[in-house]
């Protein structure tokens, strides 16, 4: 065993020991209380500050809110879980859904769920509710142990003002860009505006980690095989998509320089109207809505395929193991996930699409605010979004191994194929890692 799966296991031990040091009592020790810990901005504040009076109006259950923000959340939650002191209601995402169901950290809550007269899941989202089952074996079947605060499309926008003074007609809502069309746009509206033989408004602007998805899925490359047994990043087709997104700044120079960007981020420059073309997620949705340019949601550019392709982000709401009331705590899970008027609250907010299948439909018809085309959030829910890479792996170090070393790759001072064919070997040894952790944590090594 290595030094590294030594401590992973540790870190499941200690786990366990803290949720069975707590079993049969909440972190408040009162049936008649719970605690809610959460994360986000302001907005989701305010928004489920509301949600959860209205519950603790209907239920006579006091509900205590720890609100952390996104980047602190982690640390937080892992440190009241091995001190002893885990929420009876948090956030987690997909990937910890094996790690702490082995290790007792959280229950089953399919019983609590199939008796509740609030939650209708087939009018929410499969891949919100599948993301949170586990059989014992593999996630995304068998019993539940979470619903979903939300589902978070990644979807692609554009500069409409930018591209109409340019006189270049905009986007298709239902016909994407191949990857040739679009980079002659993008090599139309990157220019020097105010004369001064400087760049100032740029095509795009992407971000490595969060971007190379959509384009590697759309030339038909993968992370990995099926099973999740072999990493297969060291393919022609996801070589000339790196290639691709590493030329548009190399060769083409389409997008900001990493100089520029360490300047002033890409995002900031979306937001100042400086680039044509940038990734949107729902969570934007408030805050572009005092940009001073118009704006829409289009489908990715397409690759070798000929299909867009883009993931989904998700949080679920499940309940610990050591909870003193997991009728309210489920109850409290079923409230925030599923009614109907919280969802409907929690969408005029502006802080996510709604659990709702039918409500987010009505969400997607509405065309008096931006983006116009908010049905396209819901085509990369239904149509062309994935979970990210390592959701249904014990650990992601073998996906974030791909981007500790890209930089050379960025800054054309290494092909994308001889880089990948570095990176492949190291990505595989740290899958092999959590697979043989992934069994451990079951007890079937």
């Amino acid at each position: 065993m290595t030094r590294k799966s030594t401590r992973a296991v540790g870190l499941v031990a200690s786990l366990a020991v803290a949720a069975g040091a707590l079993a049969g009592c909440g972190q408040s020790g009162d049936p008649d209380s719970l605690t809610f810990m959460f994360r986000g901005s302001p907005d989701e504040e305010a928004a489920y500050t509301e949600a959860i009076e209205a519950f603790e109006a209907e239920s006579g259950i006091e509900v205590d809110m720890i609100m952390t923000t996104a980047d602190e959340y982690a640390t937080k939650l892992r440190a009241a879980i091995v001190g002893g002191q885990i929420p009876d209601v948090f956030y987690f995402d997909p990937g910890s859904v094996e790690s702490y169901a082995n290790a007792g950290v959280i229950q089953e809550i399919t019983p609590y769920i199939e008796a509740s007269d609030v939650v209708d899941l087939d009018n929410m989202w499969d891949y919100g509710v599948d993301s949170y089952r586990y059989d014992g074996e593999q996630l995304g079947r068998g019993p539940l142990y979470a619903l979903p605060k939300d589902v978070g499309p990644f979807s692609f926008g554009y500069n409409a003002t930018m591209l109409e003074e340019a006189g270049i007609e905009l986007p298709d809502p239902d016909e994407p860009y191949t990857w040739e069309e679009w980079l002659e746009i993008l090599e139309e509206v990157t220019q020097d505006t105010d004369g001064d033989g400087k760049t100032d408004q740029w095509g795009t602007g992407l971000n490595v980690t969060w971007n190379l998805q959509a384009f590697a899925w759309s030339n038909g490359g993968e992370w990995l095989n099926e099973d999740a047994t072999q990493v297969t990043v060291d393919t022609p087709e996801f070589a000339e998509a790196l290639q691709y997104f590493s030329d548009l700044d190399t060769e083409y120079g389409v997008t900001p320089s990493i100089a520029e960007a360490q300047t002033l981020d890409t995002y900031q420059r979306w937001m100042q109207g400086q680039i044509a073309f940038f990734p949107i997620a729902p969570w934007d949705i408030p805050v572009y809505q005092d940009l001073d340019f118009e704006w829409d949601l289009m489908p990715y550019p397409v690759g070798r395929t000929g299909e867009p392709a883009s993931w989904i982000g998700t949080l679920g709401i499940g309940v610990s193991a050591a909870t003193a009331n997991p009728q309210a705590a489920a109850d409290l899970v079923a409230h925030l996930s599923a009614d109907p008027d919280t969802q409907r609250s929690l969408a005029e907010a502006g802080v996510q699409i709604p659990n709702l299948i039918d409500m987010a439909h009505e969400f997607a018809a509405d065309d008096s605010t931006p983006p116009v085309n908010k049905e396209e959030f819901l085509d990369v829910i239904e149509d062309y979004g994935r979970a990210l890479p390592p959701t249904y792996t014990y650990n992601p170090q073998w996906y974030d191994e791909l981007y500790t070393n890209i930089q050379p790759v960025l800054e054309g001072r290494k092909t994308a194929a001889d880089y990948l064919a570095e990176a492949q070997p190291r990505m595989q040894a740290f899958l092999d890692m959590a697979n043989d952790q992934s069994e451990m944590s079951r007890g079937t090594k």
